[in-house]
């Protein structure tokens, strides 16, 4: 089932579209829905959260009750979003066409909505004439004198979203016929993004003293005003190149995704080598499934600036522009099963039209991937990790789970550990493109 979305000032729409039907329905404003939105990704996000001077108990309190909370305002949004088409839903994949801050909603985190057809307008299906219906949406809201009982819509269904339903015909219609890439797999992980790396010791090019001695030469001056620098700025990341710390799960996460594929089918480029000259490099294009481990930054205010973040120092200490921009993503060759940004740090400002979420995905999709996986807020490292290890055991074991079916499987599998219930764990990463 397509669910596609469009968020108007006095009213908000949601079409439903199967292979027989398409149903209209009708939804709250969309100032409404966004202080919903607000409201469930701020209860998501609270460990992000860094009060100044707050005691170790107050943070972990505050989390609690962000934790408790969270089901209830969960349920809410989902009433909103769901509860027209909540008895047809059944187990089917759900297509989710986004708009505006909904492209930062998790669905796979939402509760499962109670059922009953609210706001229908029409219906169109095949042997039927539009069977006019003009019931008012009566939103159902859970009583805050019981418990919500908590099962996300994971549960029941794969989730994959799309920047458009044209999207899909056209991913298919550049596919079809498109021999796969020769090899499976080409991970960039833990790149250096500070000059006090400790692996700058290790590659330094001069030496006094016994002592290692990193090489202070500087590129063009430009780079410190660089696209990087201003699209930190636009979400409130003042000092990027001082503030973005080293990823150290991503490099075992790279390891063991690595680990799964023969030596001949793969391709890692780690600490220095993780840089933009890789990332733009022909090599890439042989692989069917290409990984970035590393931040990233999606830009809602000015999505060309939305970005992957690689190396910014060479061997020797010199600055480089390690700022692969969604521009630069539309002019790649990546005719890739699959993408991954993880570990990727991004925000929810005040403008939250989803214009990065969609200006990066579109990049890789016009470069030639047929999925692009990428996350919803600034994830966990070590639950990240977990989780790639399980998506790709899910696709590259014995099974050859497709990349919905193995991000589902592996989401579900860190909801029953009890250290990665907490939905901020699991639910940060939406997959979007062809869902088979």
């Amino acid at each position: 089932m397509l669910l596609e979305y469009a968020l108007g000032d006095e009213r908000s729409y949601l079409w439903a579209v199967t292979k027989t039907s398409i149903t209209s329905h009708e939804l709250p404003p969309r100032k409404e829905i966004e202080q919903a939105v607000h409201h469930v990704h701020d209860l998501l996000t609270a460990r992000n959260r860094i009060a100044r001077f707050e005691p170790m108990d107050e943070r972990q309190a505050r989390i609690a009750q962000a934790d408790s909370e969270y089901p209830m305002a969960a349920a809410k949004l989902s009433q909103m979003l769901l509860s027209p088409v909540a008895d047809r839903l059944e187990k089917k994949r759900l297509l989710i066409v986004a708009d505006g801050a909904l492209q930062y909603v998790p669905f796979s985190a939402l509760p499962l909505p109670a059922t009953g057809r609210q706001g229908d307008r029409a219906t169109v299906g095949r042997g039927e004439r539009g069977a006019e219906r003009m019931n008012k949406p009566r939103p159902v809201t859970p009583s805050p004198r019981r418990p919500v009982a908590f099962t996300a819509l994971i549960a029941n269904h794969e989730i994959v979203s799309l920047p458009s339903a044209s999207a899909l015909a056209v991913l298919r219609k550049e596919s079809a016929g498109r021999k796969p890439a020769p090899k499976t797999v080409a991970v960039l992980a833990d790149p250096v993004f500070d000059r006090g790396d400790e692996r700058f010791k290790s590659s330094a090019i001069s030496h006094g003293n016994g002592r290692a001695v990193v090489a202070q030469t500087r590129t063009d001056p430009a780079l410190l005003e660089s696209d990087l620098i201003r699209s930190a700025r636009d979400l409130g990341l003042d000092d990027i190149r001082g503030g973005l710390q080293r990823l150290p799960f991503t490099r075992k996460e790279a390891q063991t995704i690595l680990s799964l594929a023969p030596a001949d089918q793969r391709f890692g480029a780690l600490d220095f080598s993780a840089n933009q000259t890789t990332a733009t490099s022909d090599e890439l294009s042989r692989y069917r499934y290409v990984h970035f481990a590393t931040h990233g930054l999606l830009n809602p205010i000015n999505p060309e600036l939305s970005g992957i973040v690689l190396s910014l120092f060479n061997e020797q200490g010199a600055e480089q522009d390690g700022f692969l921009r969604a521009s630069e993503v539309f002019n790649l060759n990546l005719p890739a099963e699959l993408v991954v940004l993880s570990g990727c740090q991004t925000a929810l400002g005040k403008e939250v039209r989803g214009e990065g979420v969609v200006g990066l995905t579109r990049g890789f999709m016009y470069a030639g991937a047929a999925r692009v996986l990428v996350s919803l807020w600034e994830v966990n490292d070590h639950a990240t990790s977990e989780l790639m290890g399980r998506l790709y055991r899910g696709m590259l074991g014995k099974r050859r789970l497709t990349p919905a079916a193995a991000l589902r499987e592996a989401q579900m599998a860190l909801w029953r550990e009890k250290r990665w219930r907490a939905p901020y764990f699991w639910a940060g990463f939406t997959l979007q493109g062809e869902p088979r």
